[in-house]
């Protein structure tokens, strides 16, 4: 019997279920565009206007962009050479070494994920919150009514997802309509009525390259990336993709290019139509739910309420999605042992890992009971470090020494977007230190990073574990 038919079987020999190749570039990419859209222009444009004080500020979605584009082409060849579930946690392991170097840097990714992943979803979760607020007025006055909320819909998100993966394909086609749906009928209204005075309402001394453009525009760019966040979602589902050499690069790039496009049309919209002054104040409406009262100053109060109910089914397909490829970061670990064991079985008739999904659902709802804002820089900068340059560092690894490896997709102009993607990531990382109160996430970086170090090397320590494993004695003679 073949090692794969082994692994397929039970200890009964009794076949196992498996993890069923069904996504094509559409479902793939469908996927990723409805992670990246979700909630997130809808609730970051006007903190990224405050970044600078004005729509110059919109020069971070381009900084974005190019960072998104650099790196997505570094997903885009870890993907295609290493297609299985797991995205970042297995191309840091495999990168780096199973048994040495990459047993650290997957701990300490699974570490930062249980700290920044669930935290990333339950963003979503609570910025649906905002928008229904909108609609039912009496909610906002209810601080741990709103958190409960968020905790709800995260535990409806976690419900959902209990099924086969080709079901949700269909869903999340479904779901992608309805968000693209909800962009045109922002962007097109705010082209129609577009004001170019409160467009480019430039305060005094906008564009002076100064040491506050570059903080503020750095603070900005962390705000725009969390908005292109998920173009890796694919990789994560990298084990559920039929032709992952063709179908992950087409998947990252496509959904980039048209995030970009969306993203800069509806943040461009929204200035075009509701005063970025107004925008910038927090606690008003229009800092919670501007895409409500952008479309209430057009049409009417009818209009504002349409659109926060369909930003509402956009910001469930972005949590949806988040919850989908989050959800098999610990099954794959598990399944390496990295992982308590436990987490690494499917469902005996939906084939999905449903105890995975559970552990991660449960995660949501707790961090669904946290702020906002903060959340999205903390978990940006707690990523940047172990996952993002950690990937980079990993690809020039591989081309390096594994030349066992194939590589169906290979970027272009390497090294290039490489050596750009961790320019860009080391400067969105040190930009909040030059802000008021930035220090404090940069300690909560640094702390989560020391505090994973610690807990491997103790349990490494304790399991006599690498680098703590005893030596095989060497033969003579």
């Amino acid at each position: 019997m073949s090692e794969a038919t082994d692994s397929a079987h039970g200890a009964t020999g009794s076949p196992q279920p498996q993890l069923q190749r069904k996504l094509g570039i559409l479902n793939a990419t469908s996927i990723n565009m409805s992670n990246m859209i979700g909630i997130g222009p809808f609730i970051t444009v006007p903190p990224i206007l405050a970044t600078l004080g004005g729509p110059q500020a919109l020069l971070a979605w381009f900084a974005g962009a190019i960072i998104a584009i650099a790196d997505g082409l570094v997903v885009s060849e870890l993907g295609a050479a290493l297609p299985s579930s797991g995205g970042a946690y297995v191309f840091l392991r495999d990168c780096y070494g199973r048994e040495r170097w990459g047993k650290l840097m997957a701990w300490m990714f699974i570490w930062q994920f249980l700290f920044s992943g669930t935290l990333e979803i339950a963003s979503g979760s609570i910025g649906m919150v905002q928008y229904l607020s909108y609609i039912w007025k009496g909610l906002a006055v209810h601080p741990w009514g709103i958190k409960f909320m968020a905790a709800g819909i995260s535990a409806i998100v976690m419900l959902s997802l209990y099924r086969k993966i080709q079901d949700i394909a269909r869903l999340m086609l479904i779901l992608w309509i309805t968000t693209l749906a909800t962009t045109g009928w922002v962007i097109i209204s705010g082209l129609v009525k577009m004001n170019t005075h409160l467009a480019f309402d430039f305060p005094p001394g906008a564009f002076d390259l100064n040491w506050a453009f570059l903080v503020g525009l750095g603070n900005g760019t962390i705000l725009v990336i969390y908005n292109y966040l998920g173009y890796n979602q694919v990789c994560y589902l990298g084990g559920e993709v039929k032709k992952p050499g063709r179908t992950i690069p087409y998947a990252v790039i496509l959904s980039i290019l048209g995030v970009t496009v969306i993203d800069f049309l509806l943040s461009f919209s929204f200035v075009c139509v509701v005063p970025w002054r107004e925008m910038v104040k927090e606690g008003s409406a229009a800092y919670s739910a501007v895409a409500s009262v952008f479309m209430g100053q057009i049409y009417g109060e009818w209009a504002a309420i349409a659109i926060s109910v369909l930003i509402l089914f956009t910001a469930f397909a972005s949590v949806f999605a988040l919850m989908l490829g989050y959800s098999r970061v610990p099954y794959a670990a598990a399944l390496d042992g990295a992982f308590f064991r436990w987490f690494g079985v499917l469902h005996p008739q939906g084939e999905f890992p449903h105890r995975s999904l559970a552990l991660i659902g449960v995660l949501c709802i707790i961090a669904s009971f946290f702020g906002l804002v903060q959340i999205i820089t903390g978990l940006i900068l707690a990523r940047i470090l172990v996952v993002f340059i950690g990937q980079i560092i990993g690809l020039f690894i591989l081309r390096k020494y594994r030349h066992e490896v194939v590589l169906p997709f290979k970027m272009w102009l390497y090294p290039v977007p490489a050596i750009l993607a961790m320019i860009g990531w080391l400067y969105a990382f040190a930009s909040p230190a030059g802000a008021p109160g930035g220090w404090k996430f940069m300690i909560y970086a640094f702390g989560t990073i020391a505090a994973g170090l610690v807990a491997y090397f103790l349990l490494a320590w304790k399991k006599r574990d690498w680098p703590f494993a005893s030596r095989a004695p060497s033969r003579r003679g």
